[in-house]
């Protein structure tokens, strides 16, 4: 897996759990304190996000950082 193929990896999982709670896009960058751009740009893994930032994004979503690297069943999609 390349650098794009892991960016986009993470983003999905953002999505997919970010749906799961039934959040939108828009509400997870506030909550985030992120602009709706910058969250549109790391769920379609044009972005590189930082520790900080998923540990951020992980907090929101009320999961453990480590279940946004949890992405093995998404990569074949």
């Amino acid at each position: 897996m390349d650098k794009k193929e892991f960016q986009i990896a993470i983003g999905k999982r953002i999505r997919q759990l970010r749906e799961e709670k039934k959040i939108s896009q828009v509400e997870l960058a506030a909550f985030c304190n992120f602009e709706k751009s910058n969250m549109s740009r790391l769920e379609a893994g044009n972005t590189n996000p930082t520790a900080y930032t998923l540990y951020v994004i992980a907090q929101k979503l009320e999961v453990e950082v480590f279940e946004l690297l949890n992405f093995k069943p998404l990569i074949k999609e």
